[in-house]
């Protein structure tokens, strides 16, 4: 049987007749063995339509070999090493035809990038395929009776992902990845972690034990010995990937991807979700709205994972500044601040420093900012009603002895609630109604329900235009007995003797 070297045959016009007589010759006979190198030829053309032909081929064909354990079990050896070797001549047709296998599946990766939607698709899904192929008929031996074999090194696919078995892997394959990518290149390129984080962010774990019920590799039964089947072992798989992503220093573009995921769909599915505060803490640091979303995920762990973090309101604290009304995650700044600031159980000088912060700021915000952040102020005084002193102070301090510190960034020493809310009084003077209006409420009790700030939360500067626009205005008055003639005044004024308009 000879199997060394490329066939030279030339390819009739009809690829489809042409690739299928070839795959049925390999298939009825051994001696045909050969001819596979034209069908894997077929897999390099530059008609499409015949890499078309060529991977349903090589479906048909290999998936028949796997099916009928003509391919090579075991560690794979060198086809070299085999050949020259005194092996019998199965063994070395095996080998052989297993190393054909592997250039295929090589080739249809490679297809993965071709410019063809139809050649992707089709290369996917005959490599997956493969993957349910080998989870039946699997090419490595069983390290111990009843080992749960899958052929991670074949699979790569999120639209896969719904499967539990491919999940579960595809998170130690991910761990992997990082680990090979990170050891061999000190400082990985950004389009590396973007699609890693691509590939981690697809992946979404089931909330309960019976949701395990989808596996790609069908069994006539599952065993409980295997990891595959717990939902705490996936638990650890997608704990250990995330953890292997980011213990690494990522571009800041992905730790604002990663946090704005980490609330939702990161932490609620980690075996122990406290771990994930060293990553936290460390974007804490960075400043804006890298800060805040990383607070958030903070915040969750303070309540639901019992973590303690005293630096926490701090840390909120010291985000407050003026341009804190004009970036463009204002919404979602004052969304979280109003969720972290909501227990009743706040320390009165706390609140109090965040509400006579925000009220000094209030002096120069722009009056989108000011018709949200003034009832925001207000709810602040209804949830904590020791901090009403601020609008009840019988004889408030002036404004040049007042004791409230601005530059201190620690808001148990701000010294806060010895002082009043006098900004408020100051933007009842404020130039648009609106505006004066909602700084007016404090000068009546509070009602006891708050004021919902959801629907000022995106208020736009265009909007309030659009709105002032929109209103109907008073009654027109004269301004003076004797109306103006254009644009100069009276004919007998003295502008309009000595000037015209040409």
């Amino acid at each position: 049987m000879e199997m060394e070297g490329e066939a030279e045959r030339g390819r009739p016009c009809d690829p489809r007749r042409a690739l299928g007589r070839l795959v049925q010759a390999v298939l009825s006979s051994r001696g045909e063995a050969n001819a596979v190198f034209d069908v894997l030829a077929a897999l390099q053309s530059e008609d499409h339509e015949e890499v078309l032909e060529a991977v349903r081929a090589c479906s048909r064909l290999f998936g028949a070999l796997l099916e009928r354990g003509e391919l090579y079990v075991g560690q794979l050896p060198s086809e070299d090493t085999v050949m020259a070797g005194s092996q019998g001549a199965m063994r070395k047709y095996k080998v052989w035809m297993r190393h054909r296998y592997c250039s295929c599946c090589n080739r249809l990766g490679e297809l993965l990038a071709h410019p063809a939607f139809q050649v992707k698709e089709l290369a996917l899904g005959t490599l997956m395929k493969f993957v349910q192929l080998e989870g039946t008929h699997p090419l490595e031996q069983p390290k111990w009776d009843g080992h749960y074999l899958f052929p991670r090194t074949l699979f790569r696919f999120r639209e896969y992902l719904e499967f539990d078995d491919i999940r579960y892997h595809t998170m130690q394959a991910a761990s992997d990845a990082v680990a090979q990518v990170t050891n061999q290149q000190p400082e990985p390129s950004v389009i590396f972690w973007n699609n890693a984080f691509t590939l981690l962010s697809a992946v979404s774990l089931p909330r309960q034990e019976h949701d395990l019920s989808s596996f790609y590799v069908k069994h006539a039964e599952l065993s409980d010995k295997w990891k595959v089947t717990h939902l705490r072992e996936h638990r650890r798989a997608f704990q250990a990937m995330w953890l292997s992503f980011l213990k690494h220093k990522l571009p800041l573009s992905l730790y604002k991807k990663v946090l704005l995921v980490m609330h939702d769909s990161i932490l609620p599915h980690l075996a122990q979700p406290t771990l994930m505060i060293d990553f936290l803490t460390s974007a804490c640091d960075v400043g804006g709205a890298i800060s805040l979303l990383a607070l958030n995920g903070l915040f969750i762990l303070i309540h639901k994972h019992n973590l303690e973090y005293p630096d926490f309101y701090r840390k909120l604290y010291g985000l407050l500044d003026p341009s804190v009304f004009h970036v463009k995650y204002r919404a979602r700044f004052f969304h979280l601040a109003d969720l972290f600031l909501s227990s009743s159980h706040l320390p009165a000088y706390l609140v109090a420093a965040f509400a006579k912060r925000l009220a000094r700021l209030a002096l120069t915000a722009p009056p989108e900012a000011l018709l949200m952040v003034l009832p925001f102020i207000c709810n602040l005084l209804r949830r904590h009603p020791a901090c009403r002193v601020l609008v009840h102070r019988p004889q408030s301090p002036e404004m040049d002895s007042d004791p409230y510190d601005p530059e201190e960034d620690d808001p148990a020493k701000s010294r806060a609630l010895e002082s009043c809310l006098w900004e408020l009084q100051t933007l009842q003077q404020h130039y648009h109604p609106e505006v004066s209006r909602a700084a007016s409420v404090i000068n009546q009790v509070l009602s006891v329900a708050e004021v919902s700030i959801a629907p000022l939360l995106e208020l736009s500067a265009f909007e309030v235009f659009e709105q002032d626009l929109k209103r109907k205005g008073p009654e027109p008055v004269p301004l003076e007995f004797i109306p103006a003639q254009g644009l100069l005044g009276r004919q007998d004024d003295l502008c309009a003797q000595f000037f015209t308009l040409s």
